[in-house]
């Protein structure tokens, strides 16, 4: 649905029209499709709604188009003329004032432009990164984070209500791991040769940890196997490795308001009601001493244990507990933002919320593609194991946190990406980032060389008529309906495509119209808001995806 005005105008204006002139009584508003035509010889908009209404009318497209145009209310559509073009489409020309007015919706509405209430306070939850507490986040983990945080912005400029979620996994077979790595390397800092386990920690963060616990405790747990020692080491290790990853989060621009813990599901006795609830519905039975989950009668293709024939629990029945746990809290829609791994997952956790009672379309799990980073045309290897991972952090000194997140947000999350570190590094037009980014720095340094000439902003602007204005101008118009696509598709991408021909028509209206011109301050004045307007939209998109928008570069 578009909720740009000139655009709804329009669409009511046909509305009307193919009511007034019998074609129909009644006409769904949000099936009529605006575009803006590439040739701008084509009209400001064009329409294909003749060709759409031809199947049920059956009538040629253009004697419809023609019975519409005739009973076209131009005035009530800000509408200088119609034609129309080739099958059957129509096309607008509009009166100049029509685009003119959003400069001042822009200038009047600041930071604030492009927001709209269209997801009218929907409440979502979106996990995502929800790494384990065991190491540095890499590079996976960046492209997870750059993507889920951009998302929860979009939407909730498009009006929804969005919590960012982090699940800490802090009850499983890596956290045992990382404890007794911890307490190999505690009694190494001590000289003392302690091997680690089989499928340890290896990384430095675990070496400076034990270190750091040598200076606090001393020697207090060298000779201590007890249960006790166990649990400081695992407690320690995961609070040291969590404030690391809250930190680099929070440097990477990315914040989260819940950091769920797994093992609260433990502590709390969530997952033996969860299980019964699942069995009241009849939708568990018993196999070869194991407990399962008929997954199979909402589409996956084979049923699931939930508990082993051992009594323990497999790593899906915690999974289930934690998203009814997120239902409970009150969310209407869950989202999970997984690795490339997790394919599998989909099917069998959509399948339990059903069991559970929730509808399929309540979760939504987008799978995050892999990412290669390449320098000088060779990717460059990563081992998380060994400690040589490419993290998040290396990432933010080696390009910084803009043209990470940039890099990331320009590219579908479900598909595969090479991170070029060379051009992201670049400072020239190839650079996307840095052609964004230097034209806001341009838009800056115009207003300051007006300023300095005594140039103040227009509020009207029958001068601003110029191809090169009023396509820039109708690009500042789209934005509105570009986050409502970003955010109902989850796809922060289209924000950073936005940008970019944002970009490329403001360098382009620059190139060939004078802004700060003193022998004609009229004109300048109004190309200056004109100036101003798409700066607003620039910075306000550009923040979108967590990327600052420099004064100067």
């Amino acid at each position: 649905m578009s909720v740009n005005k000139i655009e709804m105008t329009l669409k009511q204006t046909l509305v009307d029209a193919v009511v007034k002139g019998g074609l129909k009584d009644e006409v769904d508003i949000t099936k009529v499709v605006i575009e803006i035509p590439k040739d701008t010889k084509n009209g400001d908009y064009s329409s294909n709604i003749a060709m759409q209404l031809t199947r049920e009318l059956r009538q040629n497209p253009r004697m419809i188009a023609t019975a519409i145009i005739e009973n076209l209310d131009l005035e009530a559509g800000n509408i200088e003329r119609v034609e129309i073009a080739g099958p059957g489409f129509i096309n607008f020309f509009m009166k100049g004032d029509a685009l003119t007015s959003v400069i001042t919706e822009v200038l009047n509405e600041k930071e604030h432009y492009g927001h709209s209430q269209y997801g009218q306070g929907e409440k979502f939850d979106i996990e995502f990164v929800s790494a384990n507490p065991t190491g540095d986040l890499h590079l996976g983990h960046a492209r997870c984070a750059a993507l889920g945080d951009s998302i929860c912005r979009i939407m909730q400029a498009a009006g929804y209500d969005v919590t960012r979620e982090y699940y800490i996994n802090d009850a499983g077979k890596q956290i045992d791991n990382l404890a007794y790595s911890l307490k190999a390397r505690y009694h190494q800092a001590f000289g003392i040769e302690q091997a680690l386990p089989e499928d340890g920690y290896y990384g430095k963060d675990v070496k400076e940890i034990a270190q750091k616990i040598k200076e606090e405790v001393g020697d207090r747990y060298l000779n201590d196997n007890s249960d006790e020692a166990y649990q400081f080491f695992r407690n320690i290790g995961v609070e040291k490795e969590l404030d690391k990853l809250k930190e680099v989060l929070e440097d990477f621009g990315v914040h989260f308001n819940v950091w769920f813990s797994e093992t609260t599901l433990y502590r709390e006795n969530k997952i033996e009601p969860t299980l019964q609830r699942l069995k009241d519905g009849g939708y568990t039975y018993e196999q070869d001493d194991a407990l399962w989950l008929k997954t199979t009668e909402f589409g996956d293709d084979k049923d699931r244990v939930l508990i082993k024939s051992d009594g323990s629990y497999t790593y899906l029945t915690p999974d289930i507990s934690y998203h009814l746990n997120k239902f409970d809290r009150g969310y209407d829609k869950l989202v999970d933002l997984l690795g490339a791994d997790h394919h599998g997952y989909i099917a069998r956790m959509k399948a339990a919320i059903q069991a559970l009672g929730y509808n399929a379309e309540q979760l939504n799990i987008d799978i995050i593609q892999m990412v290669r980073l390449v320098r000088d045309g060779q990717e460059v290897k990563m081992s998380k194991r060994t400690g040589n991972a490419v993290t998040i952090r290396d990432l933010i000194d080696d390009i910084g946190v803009d043209a990470t997140r940039y890099f990331f947000a320009s590219k579908a999350g479900s598909s595969m990406f090479d991170f070029d570190l060379d051009l992201a590094a670049s400072k020239s037009n190839d650079n996307p980032v840095y052609y964004a980014q230097y034209a806001h720095a341009r838009m800056c340094s115009i207003e300051a060389l007006a300023n300095k000439a005594g140039i103040e902003t227009a509020n009207h602007f029958e001068k601003v008529v110029s191809p090169k204005e009023i396509e820039l101008l109708k690009h500042i118009n789209e934005f509105r309906n570009v986050i409502i696509d970003g955010a109902t598709q989850r796809a922060p991408h289209k924000i950073a495509t936005y940008i970019q021909r944002l970009a490329t028509l403001f360098h382009s209206f620059y190139n060939e119209c004078k802004v700060v011109d003193e022998n004609d301050k009229e004109l300048s004045s109004q190309r200056l808001a004109l100036v101003a307007a798409t700066k607003i939209t620039l910075r306000n998109a550009l923040d979108l995806i967590g990327v600052s928008a420099p004064e100067k570069m």
